[in-house]
Formats: C-alpha cells, structure tokens, sequence
C-alpha cells in the first residue's frame, strides 16, 4: 500500500495567499490551456481554469538533492475529492514516467523510467530495500515533480 502526501498546507496558503514561492518569488497567474499537470489535486487542468504556477522544492533538507522546479496549482482551493492510496494515473501521469528512491536523508538511492504497467511493482521493489525512505515520481520529458509516495 502506498500514501500520497499533500503538498504542505503552509505551501499551498502562502501561494494562494501572500502570492510568494518557495524561492520568494512572485506567482504567475494563468488561463488554463487544458491539460497543465496539477499538483495540489493530481489531476489536469480544465481548459479556462485559473491556475497559478510557482516554484516548490520537495525536499525538506539542504543539500545537492534539494531542489526546485515550477508546479501548477489551482488557484483556489478545491474541495474535491483525491485519491491517496493509489497512483494517480486516469491522464495525470500519462502512460511513462519517472520514479526516483531516496533514502531518510534525502539522497537519491535508485530511480527508473516506468510504464503505469510496471509502476506498481517498480513501487514495490523500491520500498523492499530498507535504503529507501520514500519516492518521488517525476514527468519524462521536462523532469518536472508530480507527486510523492511514501508507505502506508
């Protein structure tokens, strides 16, 4: 079993709200084309939603694996519902993308390039090593953040 975690609340309100990054910066606000990946709620945009794009970093800890790169968010908050417990493929994810292991400290441990075919068992053979502290999925092609997995 698996667990989605949400992006941090403290995040997600300082966006919406104070309209400032995780580096600081101001957000851009966007007209959905339709399709824009987003991940506060794992699903794609509607074309003609109001979404806003910023940076955010996943990582808790300093150092070479920390990292930021720019996510799409919904501008407000939404109350529907999502799913936690599975990987959110359906058009989220598309048919490949990236997995990467990292270890308690925050440091890569392993990573693949994955079918949604493959994902599951991918996912249960990362989490068989005790090296791996949780996993971060990853779009191929801009390398861009989609969501992370740890245990449930």
């Amino acid at each position: 079993m698996i667990s989605i975690p949400a992006l941090p609340a403290e995040f997600l309100e300082r966006v919406r709200l104070q309209q400032l990054d995780d580096l600081s910066q101001p957000v851009k606000r966007v007209r959905a084309q339709g399709g824009e990946p987003c991940r506060d709620v794992l699903r794609r945009a509607e074309p003609g939603e109001e979404l806003i794009l910023v940076s955010f970093s996943p990582f808790t800890v300093a150092g070479p694996y920390k990292e930021y790169g720019p996510v799409f968010l919904l501008a407000q908050p939404s109350d529907e519902e999502i799913r936690r417990d599975a990987l959110p493929t359906g058009g989220y994810l598309r048919e490949q993308f990236v997995i990467r292991a990292y270890s308690s400290k925050e440091e890569i441990v392993d990573a693949a390039m994955v079918s949604t075919e493959l994902a599951e068992a991918k996912i249960r053979a990362f989490f068989d090593s005790p090296d791996v502290a949780f996993l971060h999925v990853r779009f191929p092609t801009y390398g861009c953040f989609a969501c992370r997995i740890d245990r449930s």
